[in-house]
């Protein structure tokens, strides 16, 4: 059944008794999709029907921009937030829009291209805290230390699926206040879902008979949804529970928790104009390369050195160096095109920020010992401007020139060697880093955890260790896994 304007103005008044009768501010998740923009939209109502004096707690609208969202659902929720602001202003409503980001050393490119982890996917999804879950609950738990508690006001609905439906219906029978349900992750935040029992007709039949109050076309927004898949919009995330991103309607464009990213695809066969995506799709699809071919681009150690067998083969780590740098080149050189010959509006567009860039220096330089340098060299060849953001780094008497003769002299020296060169790259450059330092007691731990690290010969003589330790653990009585040279013959998504 429908729902019909008597059902919205009871809703309305449900709004309005909720929000009058306590002091605890409110939170309303917004991420510019069909569902959150219904459950605002009902607020904001709700809201301006009160009379002014009783308009008296904030209600903060966040928006979580995980710096890598489609540029054009990118640009329409910045565009959106802003036209909330003006217009909240001019009608005199306590609603505050702010645009939330994961911090720089959590963002996208920071992990896959920085620390080299590899693309998200199912039984690795190392994206959705990150990106989504630290930036909301970092904002809840600020407003929650100044007032308290804060009730959170999401578009979340039980026809979204079973799994949502089983999760709301749960907390609805632990509900402590009538139509507040606990936060499962969060202590003193209670959720307010005032569409939970909509189903997607009634999203849209609200959304198409009253007007958006903060002048922003919901006609555009139909026609956004138009222009793409069918799924459900990328809701805000605050816990794990949350459907993935993958099966969303507006995700990452770099999202590699789906085979492919329907939603893109069909906005830029739907529209020549946004054809310039293009470049932004095809390089998803190249980062999100099937398994074994994306085992071949990692270390066959952990970041840490460690070596761990399963099924007769080894675990793979982060991205090579060689990896990681093309990577970033290519994203660079797709920033630099769109910003020379995409549309006007997108000509500023930043792909990866500066700071993102800076944090990525420092772990290639700090963390992998990587003196050569790459990334202001990468920066200058497509930008074709200085790199300007200096690091602690700059002016060491170690760069490109040595790296390479290293390079050279470990392959003569040490033929076969695959590790050879790290590890005395990463000696060099401890050595080179600690030698201003007064207090250099950490230098010779420093040396043993990289000789530990770079200690194999190659990946064959890393397996043969990885299997020896086991089967000794094993012989000995102790704990060991069972899984390292067990073959799973129905396969499997070997991380």
């Amino acid at each position: 059944m429908s729902i019909t304007k008597e059902n919205i103005n009871t809703l309305m008044e449900l709004v309005r008794k909720i929000y009058i009768s306590d002091d605890i501010p409110w939170v309303v998740g917004y991420s510019g999709g069909k569902d959150s923009t219904a459950a605002l939209q009902l607020v904001w109502y709700s809201i301006a029907g009160l009379p002014a004096g009783q308009r008296n707690k904030p209600i903060h609208v966040i928006s979580t921009d995980t710096l890598v969202e489609p540029p054009v659902i990118a640009k329409w929720v910045e565009r959106s937030l802003d036209s909330m602001r003006e217009s909240a202003e001019k009608q005199q409503l306590p609603i505050i829009p702010h645009r939330l980001t994961p911090k720089t050393h959590e963002t996208f490119w920071v992990n896959l291209l920085g620390r080299g982890y590899p693309y998200p996917r199912p039984n690795f999804r190392w994206c959705t805290e990150r990106l989504k879950i630290h930036p909301a609950n970092n904002f809840v738990q600020e407003v929650v230390a100044i007032h308290g508690e804060v009730i959170l006001v999401l578009g979340t609905r039980k026809a979204e699926s079973i799994n949502r439906a089983r999760t709301m219906s749960h907390y609805e029978s632990q509900r402590v206040r009538e139509h507040l349900s606990p936060n499962a992750t969060m202590q003193n935040e209670l959720v307010f879902s005032p569409l939970e029992d909509w189903s997607d007709d009634d999203v849209w039949t609200f959304l198409m008979q009253y007007k958006n109050p903060w002048e922003y076309s919901n006609k555009d927004l139909l026609a956004l949804y138009r222009g793409a898949t069918s799924d459900n919009e990328c809701p805000l995330v605050m816990s794990t529970d949350t459907p993935s991103c993958g099966k969303s309607r507006f995700g990452c464009w770099v999202c590699t928790l789906v085979e492919q990213d329907k939603s893109m695809t069909a906005m830029i066969q739907n529209d020549s104009e946004k054809a310039w995506m293009t470049p932004l799709l095809e390089f998803r699809n190249y980062i999100g390369a099937e398994t074994e071919i994306d085992r071949k681009r990692r270390e066959f150690r952990r970041k840490t050195g460690k070596v761990q067998a399963y099924a007769g083969r080894l675990i793979h780590g982060p991205y090579k160096k060689d990896v990681r740098e093309e990577w970033l080149h290519k994203l660079l050189e797709i920033q630099k095109n769109i910003n020379d010959n995409g549309p006007e509006e997108f000509r500023t567009l930043e792909l990866i920020t500066l700071p993102e860039l800076q944090e990525i220096r420092r772990i290639w330089l700090d963390e992998y010992h990587e003196f050569d340098d790459a990334l202001p060299r990468i920066y200058e060849t497509v930008i074709g401007k200085k790199y300007e953001n200096h690091h602690a780094r700059n002016g060491s008497a170690f760069g490109l020139d040595e790296w390479m003769l290293l390079q050279d002299v470990c392959a003569e020296i040490c033929e076969g060697e695959e590790l050879i060169h790290n590890l005395v790259a990463s000696i060099i450059d401890i050595e080179v880093n600690s030698s201003n330092m007064k207090n250099r007691k950490e230098i010779l731990s420093e040396i043993k955890k990289n000789i530990q690290k770079n200690y194999y010969r190659d990946e064959d003589d890393a397996l043969e260790f990885a299997l020896h330790t086991n089967r000794r653990k094993r012989d000995m009585g102790g704990k060991y896994d069972e899984r390292a040279e067990i073959v799973n013959e129905e396969g499997g998504d070997i991380i």
